[in-house]
């Protein structure tokens, strides 16, 4: 198959499609191996954004997906209805936080982490789909345990989770030490 026709069979596998489309599908729809596949994915990925198109592929955990790029939002608004965004409030970002960086991580954990309840701050982020069941907990009650979904990758316009900030160790401790200092004022106060 000559290039141009692997690539419109990649376009038109992702358009269809909608949504991420793992490597080994593309190869197997393209008739080739997974790295020849995933150079001709990027090649049309520098194109399009050399080109200046209005559309993107995007690489999303070792998968692919064509969409809108973010700076033609505001040409859609105006024949579109505009979809609705979620703002997110501290507690749902802590919440998000928390379950980001602590992967694969139950509902128990999580509030032992926070100190308060979080099953609304959860069940908001499940859902506006940043947030879904991953599996279960091997312990009594079979606990279930949540982590970011691909929408969330796709939101924060990350790969993987891999590409999370990493945490400062020494601004860590110092945060634990303040909010340590804050209980204890707190305490001597009541």
């Amino acid at each position: 198959m000559e290039i141009k026709r692997i690539e419109a069979v990649i376009e038109a596998v992702l358009f269809t499609m909608g949504e991420a489309v793992e490597l080994e599908k593309l190869a197997a729809a393209v008739g080739h191996d997974v790295n020849t596949t995933r150079g001709i994915v990027r090649t049309m990925m520098d194109r399009y954004d050399e080109e200046d198109r209005g559309i993107q592929i995007i690489e999303i955990d070792g998968a692919f997906q064509m969409c809108t790029k973010p700076e033609m939002y505001d040409s859609l608004v105006r024949i579109a209805h505009m979809p609705q965004k979620h703002t997110l409030s501290d507690v749902q970002l802590e919440t998000l936080s928390i379950i980001a960086y602590k992967q694969p991580i139950t509902k128990v954990e999580i509030e032992a982490i926070r100190g308060v309840k979080s099953d609304h701050a959860v069940n908001k982020l499940v859902e506006y789909e940043l947030v879904e069941e991953v599996g279960r907990m091997d312990a009594p009650g079979k606990p279930i345990l949540f982590g970011t979904s691909e929408n969330f990758l796709r939101s924060f316009g990350i790969g993987s989770i891999d590409e999370l900030p990493i945490l400062n160790q020494d601004k860590l401790a110092t945060f634990k030490q303040e909010a340590e200092e804050e209980v204890q004022l707190s305490l001597h106060l009541t």
